[in-house]
């Protein structure tokens, strides 16, 4: 495989292995069913007990994302021998009850996202004060370690934004929207940050309503109409890029879009031209290795990043990589 251009260093704790069968929270019962009797043939290569470990996320439905976080998270559980429970809610409040149920359940790990952490410091602090290890992922590195969790596994959000900024620049943009698609998440608002840092263009914010596609789509246009100054585009989430694709059509804008996050749909906008760049964070290690650590920790009471986040990202993924990665989107594990 080629080489990628990567900002930061990958700190991995367990080797990869076969993949699950990849499936979207809204695709139907045939994909769910497949990554089911994947993961039913697959055998633990451990003899230790049957631990029981919940991941609670803040994703909202049919968010694909977290459909590859599961898929990796999934496969480790299998290989570990561990009962793996998931469960999410956009809303920080419900995601925190969450928290507290699997505490009650007597779990032997959590994993859980920090994306609005204020609402979520109690529930962490109840399952570290019952004694139930607990890693981060994905949002809330900043306060991981105050809120007592062992370590946190994902990328460094602004990190990332100043990664996009410095991208921006060798593409010769000069003004840029940057979409947030859900208000309140502190990780969105660090990416657009850390990309007014490095971008030595104009960075405006555009807050939408990500529920919402259709709305998401006229806001983007509609600006896209009123500014034709505005030559980026950069979505926060995968399932953004192809709206924001169709608003720029519409506004017959000449704008390139460039997106956080890959799946199988931005691997094809990559090869085909439709987007410019994705940042990559890979989502399917970040699950992966949350319950590979926790494993380990109830095993060998080893704990991984030495008090610093263990990186996923960010990765610049281009046309040139797009193709050699086109088959791990596919496959729902990239």
């Amino acid at each position: 495989m080629g080489r990628f251009r990567t900002w930061v260093g990958i700190a991995v704790a367990g080797a990869l292995c076969v993949s699950v069968a990849g499936c979207s929270s809204t695709g139907g019962k045939r994909a769910e069913d497949a990554r089911k009797a994947a993961a039913a043939q697959g055998k633990a290569a451990v003899n230790t007990p049957r631990w029981t470990f919940a991941m609670i996320t803040h994703s909202g439905d049919g968010d694909t994302f977290w459909d590859i976080v599961q898929n990796g998270a999934q496969q480790a559980a299998v290989k570990d021998n561990i009962n793996f429970l998931y469960s999410h809610d956009a809303e920080a409040q419900q995601q925190a009850q969450l928290v507290d149920a699997a505490v009650d359940k007597k779990v032997d790990g959590i994993i859980v996202t920090l994306a609005k952490p204020e609402a979520m410091k109690a529930a962490v602090d109840r399952a570290v004060k019952a004694g139930i290890p607990v890693i981060t992922v994905n949002s809330g590195s900043e306060v991981s370690k105050e809120f007592g969790a062992l370590t946190h596994i994902g990328q460094d959000e602004t990190v990332a934004g100043r990664a996009v900024g410095e991208e921006l620049n060798a593409r010769g943009k000069q003004k840029a929207l940057c979409i947030l698609h859900e208000q309140g998440n502190v990780g969105h608002e660090q990416r657009c940050d850390g990309l007014k840092e490095t971008f030595e263009g104009k960075v405006e914010n555009l807050y939408v309503e990500g529920t919402n596609m259709p709305d998401v789509q006229s806001t983007i246009g509609a600006k896209l109409e009123a500014d034709k100054k505005i030559d980026a585009i950069v979505t926060l989430g995968a399932p953004f890029a192809d709206t924001a694709a169709k608003a720029k059509a519409e506004a017959g804008s000449e704008a390139e879009i460039d997106t956080f996050d890959l799946n199988a749909k931005v691997a094809a906008g990559l090869k085909d031209g439709t987007l410019g760049f994705a940042v990559d964070q890979q989502p399917y290690l970040q699950g992966y290795q949350a319950v590979d650590l926790l494993w380990l920790y109830r095993y060998n009471a080893d704990v991984l990043g030495g008090g610093q986040a263990v990186l996923t990202g960010p990765q610049i993924v281009t046309e040139e990589q797009a193709g050699e990665l086109a088959e791990y989107a596919e496959r729902g594990t990239r």
